[in-house]
Order: C-alpha cells, then structure tokens, then sequence
C-alpha cells in the first residue's frame, strides 16, 4: 500500500470520533435519518438474509436507479441483494422502487471500523460499486476478505482523471483491487487503464436501460386537467444560482405567453422554501407542492420540492431545462426526460454527462443555453412552434434508445462471478 493511501487509512482510523461528530451534525442539518444512523456507523438495520447475497452500492439517487436493472436481475436469479446509498433522498426512491429479495441500508463512512462491522454483518458474497464510489478503506476491506469486487457503470471524467494522475500510485494500488472495471464508454475506459486498472471492460452506460420513471396515472390526469390550455416548461433539478435566472425568464416570457407556468423541481426538494422566496422576490405568484398546494391558473411558479415525481412533471411539460448545467456544477443526467417525450434545454456545463448531451445535441433533440437571454429565447421559440418542440422530443426519444443494450453487456460480463457465487453456496 502506498505512503498517501496508509496515511489515509490511519487517519481515518484516528479520526473515527470526528467522523462521529460530523454525522451529528448531518443529522442536525436534516441530511441523515435520525432513526437510522446507526447504518453510517456499520450496525445493521436489519437481519441477514438467509442464502447468497451481493452488495450493490450507489452515492445517490442516480445511480442507484441505474443499478435498478441489475438488481432485479440478480433477485430473479434467487440472490439477495443489499443496496447501499449515502443520501436521504435516494433512501426514500429506493422505498419506492426495490424488488421482492432486496433491502437498502445507508452506507457507512469510510472508517476501518464501521465497514468491519459492516461485512462481518452482512457477509457479502459479490460486491459492485458504481460510478466512481472508489472509497479506499471500503475498497481494502472487501478485497481483504476475499470477495469479488466490480466497479460496474463506471465513469472518470477527464477532470477526475487529472486529479488521480497527481497520486499514480495510490490510483493504480486502488483500481488493482477490482476484478473487473466496467466503463460507460471508450473514454473512461481507456482513462481507467492508464490509471492502472488491469482489467477494464466497455459495457456502456446503465441510465439507458433504465424504465422510465413512474408517475400515477389518476395524478397526472388530475394536473393535466388543472394546466390545461396554458403554455408549460419544467427546469428539474435546478441548484442555487439557477432559479434567480429561471425567474428572469419567467418574467420575460409571461406577458408573450399569457398563462405561462413554470415549474421548478430543486435537486434538493428541502430548498422548496428557498427557491420559493426567490421567485417570490421576483414579483412571481409561486405554489409549493409539499404544502398540498396545486398549480392553479393565478400561480406562475409551482415548486416541486417532493420526491420521486419528476416522471409526473415530465409527463406534463413538452419542455424541461435540465439544471446543474447554467452553474458549472457538471449538469444533471437528460435520459429521463428524453424518454418521456420532453424537448431539452441545458447549460454550457454539462461534463459529467458530455457523451450523452452531445448525442442528443447532435440529433437534434436539445439544445444549449449559456444565460436567461438565451434560455429565453429558446423557449419563446418552442413554445410557439409546437411541431418544433415534438421533432427535438421524437429526437432525443429515439438518440436515447439507440444507446441502449448495456444491461446486457454488464450481465454479461458478470455472469462468472454470479456463477461463482452460486458454485460457493451449492458446494
């Protein structure tokens, strides 16, 4: 192991009761479940299930809807399968959308520790990490046992990329623990094997395989009917610094479109109230939908600050401005939108998700904005040339499922660790 990756380790030892103290105030903070933080210290919250059992861990909510696939394929072939997150909001979709044979638990800090209580709980028979959850101790502690370990759906985007390459021990020493590293593209792939992963895969990416998200059918009649026959836009999972702007075009659009509703969903529903006053401030009537309240024909801005909906609001609006991509915070992933027949807007600042963006860009089934001027102007013209809007829609729809397939790829490529797994407990 190398000098940085021992430090860190040490630390992370010595500083178990500062990692202690932060998830008190995360909990103060409301970003933990009170009832539940025993979890992020490595005490389980439930009993162990009887029989084979993989470990399947997700940051946050997109990617733990992207492993929702291979979940489901996993608990159809009779495995146990454990999901792990670490945010609230990915618990409560999880809640919603876990098969029969699967169970959630938050993932516990990077602490010796809490991750050994963790697997000697849970005893794993099967681990994949997504993304780029590459947390070292987690990492060492699994291949310490002997376990299988993926990283599945990976990504590293050229700016991770360039961060690792200033520690290109540590990053080889850490990516030589995974059996296998399955890349969402060319790229990542190639950048995973300059780092030092010895075996890396191209599986494509997993968000194309995923349903799209659900939305009750009398719940989506029932606003459809309220907003009916008014011109609508939706800019989901917006960040501070975007809703001052999409006030702005609010307001320059309302008096040429009269009627005009805008709806915003925050990423993080719990600044409903905030994005609420910053309309509010700009002379907008504004609605929050965790208070009960519906967009009726006087609200100009209806806050979706609730969880799991965004497949209703979809639904609803032609047009969605996807957000985190006006403030260079990376963008936020546009398959959803696009299989649910939504034109696309986005920002200049989209790297977390370029391949994707720039094949829909390509299609024509979005197009980029840099400010409110531009952002206004793009909606003044879709709303007013609707066989405009569902060519971009078709577009994206179609972009979207040509990129499907890696389900299978990934299944794939797993398949000898799955029968690995099933040669341990039958022998």
């Amino acid at each position: 192991m190398t000098l940085p990756l021992t430090l860190y380790r040490l630390g992370m030892t010595l500083l178990e009761p500062a990692a202690a103290s932060l998830l008190v105030s995360r909990r103060k903070k409301g970003k933990e479940d009170p009832e539940r933080m025993g979890e992020r210290r490595g005490l389980a919250g439930r009993a162990r299930p009887a029989g084979r059992l993989a470990w399947v861990h997700g940051a946050s909510v997109g990617e733990v809807v992207s492993l929702m696939p291979i979940v489901e394929r996993l608990t159809r072939r009779g495995f146990r399968v454990l999901v792990t997150s670490g945010t609230l909001t990915s618990a409560s979709v999880l809640a919603q959308r876990l098969p029969p044979g699967a169970a959630h638990q938050f993932m516990p800090l990077d602490v010796p520790r809490y991750l050994r209580r963790f697997l000697d709980h849970w005893q794993p028979d099967l681990v994949l990490f997504a993304e780029s959850e590459i947390w070292p101790n987690a990492v060492f502690a699994v291949r310490e046992r002997g376990i299988p370990l993926l990283l599945v759906n990976a990504r590293m985007s050229e700016r991770s990329f360039r961060r690792w390459r200033q520690a290109p021990k540590s990053a080889r020493t850490l990516l030589e623990q995974f059996d296998l590293c399955l890349a969402q593209s060319q790229a990542d792939g190639e950048r995973l094997a300059r780092l030092g992963a010895p075996r890396v895969g191209i599986a494509g990416n997993l968000k194309f395989d995923v349903p799209a998200p659900p939305a009750d059918a009398r719940t989506v009649a029932s606003l459809s009917g309220i907003i009916a026959g008014r011109p609508v836009w939706v800019a989901a999972s917006t960040h501070g610094g975007e809703e001052e702007i999409i006030s702005l075009v609010h307001r320059a659009l309302m008096e040429r479109r009269p009627g005009l509703l805008t709806i915003i969903a925050p990423r993080h529903p719990e600044r409903g109230e905030a994005v609420a006053d910053i309309a509010h401030r700009a002379g907008l009537n504004v609605a929050l939908r965790s208070e009960g309240a519906l967009p009726e024909r006087d609200v100009d801005v209806y806050v979706a600050d609730t969880i799991g909906e965004l497949g209703l609001f979809y639904r609803l609006a032609p047009i969605a401005f996807i957000g985190r991509s006006l403030v260079p915070l990376g963008g936020q992933n546009p398959i959803e939108p696009a299989k649910l027949g939504a034109a696309i807007l986005h920002g200049p600042h989209v790297y977390n998700f370029a391949d994707i963006y720039a094949a829909i860009d390509r299609a024509h089934g979005a197009l980029p904005v840099a400010d409110a001027e531009s952002l206004a102007q793009a909606l003044a013209m879709l709303l007013k040339d609707t066989a405009r809007t569902r060519a971009m829609a078709r577009a994206a729809a179609q972009t979207v499922e040509s990129l499907g397939g890696a389900l299978e790829r990934t299944m794939r490529a797993i398949e000898p660790y799955i029968l690995h797994m099933d040669l341990r407990h039958n022998g």
